[in-house]
């Protein structure tokens, strides 16, 4: 059975601040608005969402910047989340942007509600860029 993850909805199995329950999940991972999109699937979301804000591994996602969760959803056996992986790859850019902007209009981190900090804003200079303290 699929769950759609729109965490206004309240679907999906979320428990916020207590993890997630290992299940298959399909996820979108985006630059920012309208940036660079990575479709992945996992057989646990919170690791996965982790992995690629830390980092840990040097694939396409660290490579562009691409750490901001912004569409997900559950599924009840790997094979089901795997075959919808597959699909939303061969999807057309266009299809993937109707698809988080009908859940996710405003493209707001949805790590942030499953408890994970808020990123820095790439696009917001920090202290050192703007000449402040420690420059």
């Amino acid at each position: 059975m699929l769950r759609l993850a729109s965490l206004d909805a309240g679907f999906g199995k979320i428990s916020v601040g207590m993890g997630m329950e290992r299940q298959p999940a399909v996820y979108i991972l985006a630059s920012g608005r309208n940036g660079t999109l990575y479709v992945g699937v996992t057989s646990d979301l919170m690791r996965r969402v982790y992995e690629h804000r830390a980092k840990v591994r040097d694939g396409f996602a660290a490579r562009h910047a691409v750490s901001t969760l912004v569409w997900f959803e559950m599924h009840d056996g790997m094979d089901g989340a795997i075959d919808r992986e597959k699909k939303l790859k061969n999807w057309r850019r266009s299809w993937k942007l109707a698809l988080i902007e009908a859940a996710n209009p405003l493209w707001h981190d949805l790590a942030v509600d499953l408890g994970f900090e808020p990123q820095a804003d790439p696009t917001v200079p920090n202290e050192r860029q703007r000449g402040g303290p420690g420059s």
